[in-house]
């Protein structure tokens, strides 16, 4: 069966929107990665593209040698594993018996946990609030205020209403208590959600910024998008660097050390972003469809 023009027409019409959405976002990220591997000279010259030139990775051991990047990476790396952990816990803890026919007043908890994600009390009562509970410069003010998103609470509670009731009737049959329903059952079906879920919580700790900002008053304990960002803004930190280029008369600059930067935030989520796709698709559409 041939196709019809306007067929072809808008078929040809989204892929080339898609294909300039996707080099739009390409280009942007290939001439980062040729900035932070580029030698002085041709940084300096402003001839990098999308290649780079003199490639050395000079950028990337001074990075690490006269930055404290290495600091804000564990930093990150622990705002995000136990972000994650405790957020997956209570979000599943909430879905589940929100999920349950027989659970008294489920609708009206539904309602009232969807209503906060309508009308919010807004930045200054949220700091107020983490200030009297005395988790200024504590992570825990980063993890308290955000621990259930009601976005992914209503997405797991939708993917576990779907599991067929069979299965739970025939497991309580068999003498299952409610824990082991949810740890044995429920819990090892719902992988394509859980990886879903623990993907957008992940993402959000990782580049977490704004409550960083607001919430730790050490330095020490900055993560690396806000270390990234007073490199990007600001000479304070590269003033160290420009400092040490005068001892040693590396072939870098400052602006690929800032290159250098940005691709060592944003790589672990280019690498684990590809290995979740997979899951990601199912878990949204599954969770997303009440069946």
């Amino acid at each position: 069966m041939r196709s019809a023009f306007s067929e072809k027409l808008f078929y040809g019409l989204n892929y080339a929107i898609l294909a300039a959405a996707g080099l739009s976002c390409l280009l942007p990220l290939l001439h980062l990665v040729s900035l932070s591997l580029s030698g002085k000279t041709a940084v300096m010259s402003g001839f990098v593209g999308i290649w780079p030139i003199d490639a050395t990775f000079e950028s990337y051991a001074l990075l690490f040698q006269g930055t404290p990047v290495v600091r804000a990476m564990l930093n990150n790396v622990t705002i995000t594993a136990f972000g994650v952990l405790y957020s997956m816990i209570f979000t599943i803890l909430a879905a589940y018996p929100l999920s349950r026919k027989v659970f008294f007043g489920r609708r009206y908890l539904t309602l009232a946990i969807v209503f906060t994600m309508l009308f919010q009390g807004g930045l200054i009562p949220s700091y107020l609030v983490v200030k009297q509970l005395g988790l200024i410069d504590s992570y825990w003010a980063l993890w308290l205020p955000g621990l259930v998103s009601t976005f992914n609470m209503l997405i797991m509670r939708t993917f576990f209403e779907n599991i067929p009731e069979e299965l739970d009737e025939a497991a309580r049959m068999d003498g299952c208590t409610e824990w082991r329903l949810l740890l044995r059952i429920y819990l090892p079906l719902s992988l394509p959600m859980l990886a879903t879920i623990g993907l957008f919580y992940g993402v959000s700790f990782w580049n977490s910024f704004f409550n960083v900002l607001i919430y730790m008053n050490s330095p020490a304990k900055y993560n690396l998008t806000v270390l990234i960002q007073q490199m990007v803004q600001s000479q304070t930190i590269l003033q160290e660097f420009n400092t040490m280029s005068q001892l040693e008369e590396v072939n870098v600059t400052p602006e690929g050390m800032k290159a250098a930067g940005i691709m060592v935030m944003i790589l672990p989520m280019l690498i684990v972003y590809p290995l979740l796709q997979k899951y990601f698709v199912k878990g949204v559409m599954i969770g997303a469809v009440k069946g």
